[in-house]
């Protein structure tokens, strides 16, 4: 499978914080964060709690664009963009993500 190598784009409402991207990642430069957040229970069903995503991001001074995190996504939420990671010479532009709460 060939693909045309941009950058790694996420697709936020998918993510369910399950970390796979990240551990999976030979060059460790995805790192997330996330919380718990109760659901509403239906009629005579237990309370559930699921994870929300809060930051993301990637470090494309460490990424080598290989795609593990991309294959490696159950909820397919990451996946290849067609942008380029334009070059600069400062390493704190090189950080890539989603930041909110």
């Amino acid at each position: 499978m060939t693909h045309a190598h941009g950058s790694i784009a996420l697709v936020a409402e998918r993510c369910t914080s399950c970390m796979i991207c990240a551990r999976e990642c030979p060059t460790w430069c995805i790192s997330l964060t996330s919380h718990t957040e109760k659901s509403a229970p239906a009629p005579g069903a237990r309370e559930r709690t699921h994870n929300v995503l809060d930051t993301f991001t990637i470090d494309w001074a460490l990424c080598m664009y290989c795609g593990v995190c991309i294959e490696q996504c159950p909820t397919d939420a990451l996946l290849w963009d067609g942008a380029h990671v334009p070059a600069t010479d400062r390493l704190s532009d090189l950080l890539h993500g989603l930041h909110g709460g």
